[in-house]
């Protein structure tokens, strides 16, 4: 779907502030919870063992390293929000992986 869509479908669902969106290079949004796979279940870390690797229209979840089989697959979720990156902002977005390089958020870092 176009961003713009997945904005409003957000929006709609707002109360839930729980979404399986992951944003493609070319500005379309992919809702994993519609027909989406297990991948959709991946968690946020700040000291990820995975990364997200997008392929046309496919996102494809590959190991940064060696997963022990029964261990948790982890991305760095790197979201991004329009506007000012406010302390109730990162609040929302607050991150508890306790990693040691932990930002404290899961907002992209401002460039």
């Amino acid at each position: 779907m176009p961003w713009q869509e997945a904005q409003h479908q957000y929006a709609i669902g707002s109360r839930r502030r729980h979404t399986f969106f992951f944003y493609l290079d070319d500005g379309r949004v992919i809702d994993g919870a519609q027909g989406g796979n297990s991948a959709r279940w991946v968690n946020h870390s700040c000291a990820p063992n995975c990364e997200a690797e997008q392929e046309g229209s496919r996102v494809f979840i590959h190991a940064l390293r060696d997963i022990e089989p029964g261990y948790e697959v982890f991305i760095d979720y790197q979201l991004f929000v329009e506007g000012r990156q406010s302390a109730a902002l990162k609040q929302l977005y607050a991150c508890r992986c306790k990693a040691s390089q932990c930002r404290g958020t899961m907002l992209a870092p401002r460039r």
